[in-house]
């Protein structure tokens, strides 16, 4: 079956703010998309409040964070998905989604983490990719390592234990340039 056709569409600090305050009302109005009442639960909430203070102190993260997955052909968005920030000083990105509960198992996680590789992959200051994730979430885990993905450590966070997965990006090689002279 091949994998629904996605974009991550990115949202305004104003929208973060309303979902992040559980407002989906608010939220609507001024979103590029409808969203449903996914967006409002506790879990896509605590995301929302984070992103939309990191959008505040850090404007030049709003091209990055997390924003709603959206699939083009049914035209509806479908959850989260997106970076915990540009680039870091290491050239680390992580990245993070969330599937709405009832559209799990539509390969719409698959398509998100496609679209999210490749971004990083397409940016020359991306030079590797993490994604953690629950000990016990092998979903997760089964759907990040085909994509090249290996445990470098784990940690211990407010969310509980989770294993840290890296890969290298796939920066494409920059063009050759012809010799002077």
């Amino acid at each position: 079956m091949p994998l629904p056709r996605v974009c991550i569409i990115q949202l305004s600090p104003d929208t973060l703010r309303a979902l992040a305050d559980g407002d989906l009302d608010a939220a609507n109005a001024i979103a590029q998309v409808p969203l449903s009442a996914a967006f409002v639960s506790p879990t896509f909430r605590s995301i929302w409040a984070m992103r939309a203070e990191q959008v505040v102190t850090d404007p030049s993260s709003a091209a990055w964070v997390t924003g709603v997955v959206w699939d083009e052909d049914a035209e509806r968005a479908v959850g989260r998905a997106g970076f915990h920030g540009p680039p870091d000083s290491d050239g680390m990105v992580e990245i993070g989604y969330e599937v709405d509960p009832e559209l799990r198992r539509r390969g719409y996680a698959r398509a998100a983490l496609e679209a999210l590789l490749a971004r990083a992959d397409a940016d020359p200051r991306v030079r590797v990719v993490r994604v953690t994730i629950g000990p016990h979430n092998t979903v997760s885990r089964d759907l990040a390592l085909p994509y090249g993905f290996v445990e470098v450590g784990e940690w211990d966070d407010e969310d509980g234990l989770e294993i840290v997965y890296e890969r290298a990006a796939i920066n494409p090689a920059p063009a050759e340039r012809p010799p002077h002279g």
